[in-house]
């Protein structure tokens, strides 16, 4: 058995470690879910409703011990108030439609037929959740997961080792079943090995690009069911009669937000020529007004990155785009230790010919680059492996659902970025991944079609 370790972002030490379970240890916690998911897919909708919302209202009891426990596993700072806000939004949510979501869907009922289709939970679904934002995205699909019926297994990044065991703990302590909702230490190679082997019916995987090929590759041949989400680089795009300072604001947040760690953050910014300028000096004075430091100290606005590679991916991205030729506008900050502890980063003189435009950055960078028409722009977004969200600024909202059409990407925004709101479908497309989550489409996902064609007999 291997030791997985949480290793601090704050000051480097060894926060959290866990023993992985054997590769039969794993085995046997499936096998117990499988057991127990026909009686708990059988119990009414309401009931497995009201035990979800109250697990998730447990989590929210422990928010005062979960808000500096995320701190230090992976360094966002404690002004913010950990995710409860979005947890408790997208569970309740997902509670909320799910009879109408999951409702059979009737074609007729005559004297002589009657014929529906009705939603039947998968069976048992691994949830391999990311350490950004450990408890929201892992809600997205638990939640709606063991609402559908099924039982969930989750498997949580080792940079956020402790939120999947506090998570089971909250909902087992409200009254959910034990063997419905686990939660289990993986090593690759086991977790690979499970899904081979068809242990699971739908994988629901929060990652990056190598993660997903990784997923997609063990489960080659098995026809288990995949939600992908991984990679992006998203866009955004401020046209001449957009709102300045409300698109300077909201896109600088969206990118400088978790410490740019946000898998809809903001990464690259086209702004037309007439606005640049000004966007400039703003984006410029935005970041210089980061406090960066411990996240446990009240006044920190900027953390540290959840691990040095991070940093140092970052550091390296930038330092190639200063090598040819862009324009870096802030100073290094004398809280910048050259490890986990990095300077917000504004960049000019930009193009795609570098990998700060191109590859995931992941970090608080971002670079900018001036255009002149809509078909640059939307040249621009497009040319990119990623496609999540692109937010676009403007007061027109024929042109910017005109625009919306041909951008490739999961969604579109406009005059607003870097939100996921749980009542449209959250997905993606080209590297970012396949697959949707949350809303109606979350809970299609979730559950297979059963056809129903029953023939009455009649006299």
């Amino acid at each position: 058995m291997a030791v997985l370790q949480c290793i601090s972002p704050v000051d480097g030490s060894v926060y959290a470690e866990r023993e992985t379970l054997s590769p039969d240890a794993a085995r046997t916690a499936v096998g117990r879910a499988r057991a127990a998911q026909k009686a708990w897919a059988a119990r009414p909708l309401h009931e497995r409703i009201e035990l979800v919302l109250a697990g998730v209202a447990r989590i929210g009891a422990m928010n005062s011990d979960i808000v500096p426990e995320l701190a230090w596993q992976m360094g966002r700072p404690i002004k913010y108030g950990g995710e409860w806000g979005g947890f408790s939004e997208r569970a309740n949510h997902m509670a909320a439609i799910a009879g109408d979501a999951l409702k059979d869907i009737e074609v007729e009922d005559s004297a002589q037929f009657r014929r529906f289709i009705r939603r039947e939970p998968h069976g048992v679904v691994l949830v391999v959740a990311p350490w950004n934002y450990p408890y929201m995205t892992a809600i997205n699909t638990v939640a709606p997961a063991l609402i559908a019926g099924n039982t969930v297994v989750l498997k949580h990044a080792t940079q956020t080792l402790l939120v999947g065991e506090r998570m089971v703990r909250a909902f087992t302590e409200a009254g959910m079943p034990e063997d419905v909702f686990q939660n289990v230490f993986l090593d690759h190679q086991t977790t690979s090995a499970l899904i081979s082997e068809q242990s699971f019916n739908f994988v629901n995987f929060t990652g990056s690009v190598g993660g997903g090929k990784a997923m997609e590759q063990a489960a080659a041949g098995t026809f288990t069911g995949l939600g992908l989400e991984l990679g992006g680089k998203d866009p955004g795009y401020v046209m001449e009669d957009a709102d300045l300072d409300a698109a300077v604001a909201t896109l600088m947040d969206g990118a400088m937000f978790n410490s740019g760690q946000c898998c809809c953050g903001i990464e690259r910014i086209y702004v037309h020529k007439s606005l640049y300028d000004g966007f400039i000096e703003q984006a410029i004075n935005f970041a210089n007004s980061y406090k960066l430091g411990n996240p446990l100290a009240p006044d920190t606005t900027l953390g540290p990155m959840a691990h040095r590679r991070f940093a140092d991916a970052a550091r390296a991205q930038v330092a190639e785009a200063v090598a040819a030729g862009a324009t870096a506008h802030i100073p290094t900050f004398a809280e910048d230790d050259g490890g986990t502890y990095l300077t917000p980063q504004v960049l000019t003189g930009v193009d795609h010919s570098m990998r700060v435009m191109r590859d995931e950055t992941f970090a608080p960078v971002v670079g900018i680059m001036p255009v002149e028409t809509d078909e640059q722009a939307l040249e621009l977004m497009n040319d990119s492996d990623f496609g999540l969200t692109a937010s676009l600024w403007t007061n027109d909202p024929e042109r910017a659902e005109r625009l919306g059409n041909a951008i490739e990407t999961g969604t579109v925004f406009m005059n607003r970025a870097d939100y996921l709101d749980p009542a449209l479908c959250w997905t993606g497309c080209k590297l970012t991944g396949k697959g949707g989550g949350l809303s109606v489409i979350g809970y299609h996902n979730l559950t297979r079609p059963k056809s129903f064609h029953l023939k009455k007999v009649t006299s």
